[in-house]
């Protein structure tokens, strides 16, 4: 049985940790998560977990490799100390956009990681906004799939105080994601329609929808190098449309990205907290971070008492 529930963070984002932890009322676990003079993985939990229902927090971003090997060993040293459940709590799932072979002898990599969080001990996974939906369906464990758009809706309608808006999907890919969005706004729907009209020549974007003097929110699941995202706003800019924002749950945010959002035409890119941030909103003043504390909270509260979770997003 069950006695009592505690949550526990690696090294990925410890600050997320501490919101959760702040939002339920409980204080955060104490372990001990570093590494040995040579790199290996150490890790020490300092109190008992005997019969608990425990949560680690971790998501699976850069480092990856890093913080992948750090979720796995504190699931292990989890079971082995006799924990009841252990729900590994990945608010970044990493490795997800190898969710399928895209060119002979490729790896599926997501399906990989997937086996090897279950292997670890995991009884279950809490995740946000999948890059792809069907990853759920990799795992032998329940997985608990919750989504940030409705967080950011919010805070959108609210910014634009009912005015009249498209949301627009970067590519095919995120048709899906965006007409639930809109419907949340109540807004209408354009698409980027991404092709090269010859090999090694330049990407053609051609808006489909109407966004002339519109305001238009670009959403996707996460900004890597932002390339994608700029040229789509670009191309909305050139279709005539007013003021262009921009949404994603995940900001990798690599390479030149900050860089990029600085010079394009975008005039405000929300993220989530589910990778930190660092000091890009310092960096980049049109970034504006909103947490998903309250939802993991909320759901790690509900999973522990064994009630419904799909209540926080129908």
């Amino acid at each position: 049985m069950r006695v009592g529930l505690k949550i526990f963070t690696g090294n990925s984002n410890p600050a997320l940790a501490q919101a959760i932890t702040q939002y339920m009322g409980i204080p955060i676990g104490d372990a001990t998560v570093g590494h040995f003079s040579d790199g290996e993985t150490q890790v020490e939990f300092r109190e008992n977990v005997r019969g608990m229902d425990v949560f680690v927090v971790q998501s699976t971003c850069s480092p990856v490799n890093d913080n992948i090997l750090e979720l796995l060993v504190m699931i292990d040293a989890l079971k082995r100390a006799s924990a009841s459940r252990v729900t590994a709590v990945m608010p970044y799932y990493g490795y997800a956009r190898q969710d399928r072979k895209v060119a002979s002898r490729a790896p599926i990599t997501a399906k990989l990681v997937a086996d090897i969080i279950t292997a670890a001990g995991a009884d279950r996974v809490l995740t946000v906004d999948l890059h792809a939906g069907q990853i759920q369906g990799f795992f032998d464990i329940p997985v608990d799939h919750l989504y940030a758009g409705p967080i950011m809706a919010d805070t959108i309608r609210s910014d634009h105080k009912g005015g009249d808006c498209v949301v627009v999907s970067p590519d095919a890919g995120g048709v899906e994601r965006a007409r639930s969005f809109a419907k949340r706004l109540g807004a209408t729907l354009a698409i980027i329609d991404k092709r090269r009209s010859k090999p090694n020549e330049s990407e053609v974007m051609n808006v489909i929808g109407d966004v002339t003097g519109k305001d238009v929110v670009l959403l996707d699941d996460m900004v890597d190098t932002a390339g994608t995202l700029v040229k789509a706003a670009i191309a909305l800019q050139n279709a005539g449309a007013c003021k262009i924002e921009a949404c994603c749950t995940h900001p990798v945010l690599s390479g030149a990205a900050v860089a990029r959002i600085n010079d394009s035409p975008i005039v405000k890119l929300y993220i989530t907290d589910t990778i930190p941030a660092d000091d890009k909103p310092v960096k980049c003043p049109k970034i504006k971070v909103q947490s998903v504390a309250p939802l993991l909270g909320e759901a790690i509260g509900r999973i522990h008492r064994e009630v419904s979770v799909s209540e926080l997003f129908v």
